[in-house]
């Protein structure tokens, strides 16, 4: 009895912890960085609110370019990698997700990971969504239809967000900056 007990909680747990967002890691040098599945709670709590929230109330978006993607950009799901220690993902990163909000895109069909710093564990997450992905820099933008990625946005837009992400909606033709670099997970 006491085993079966014992194996309820570990499995328990477990899967708490693959299901748990924002989860934060402090350092020693007591720098924190969230880490895994995030929300838009998470980069909103302290003390991400800084950037994000300055960010975001900052960007001008182009509504103009936005009318042109928006119908479109619904038929698609996106997975945005991060890094909350990352000063390309702390300047695009909520540029990208208020232009999201102006073209009404549903907020459930966006999947947000926030990755490691540590060494031995760069640019991973712990439960491995960005395994077989190839992310090498951050933020990643990845956008999918009909379950397979159409392109994505490697840590900085071409053009503009807004041109970059029409232009993708679209399918036109694309080339992201640090195109993938093949490598095994």
């Amino acid at each position: 009895m006491k085993t079966i007990i014992a194996s309820l909680f570990l499995i328990s747990t477990m899967f708490t912890y693959s299901q748990s967002l924002n989860q934060e890691i402090l350092l020693e040098d007591g720098k924190q960085f969230l880490l895994g599945k995030i929300d838009l709670e998470g980069l909103q709590s302290s003390p991400y609110e800084t950037w994000f929230n300055s960010g975001f109330d900052a960007y001008q978006v182009d509504q103009t370019l936005v009318a042109l993607f928006k119908e479109g950009l619904n038929d698609h799901y996106i997975k945005l990698f991060l890094g909350t220690w990352c000063g390309d993902s702390k300047r695009e990163v909520p540029r990208f997700l208020k232009i999201l909000k102006a073209a009404n895109f549903p907020m459930e069909n966006i999947e947000i990971v926030a990755l490691d710093r540590r060494k031995g564990k760069v640019k991973t997450s712990p439960t491995k969504e960005e395994k077989g992905l190839n992310i090498i820099r951050v933020p990643t933008m990845l956008f999918y239809k009909n379950g397979v990625e159409s392109n994505r946005i490697v840590e900085s837009p071409i053009t503009s967000l807004e041109e970059d992400i029409a232009e993708i909606v679209h399918g036109k033709p694309y080339t992201p900056n640090y195109t993938t670099i093949n490598k095994t997970d």
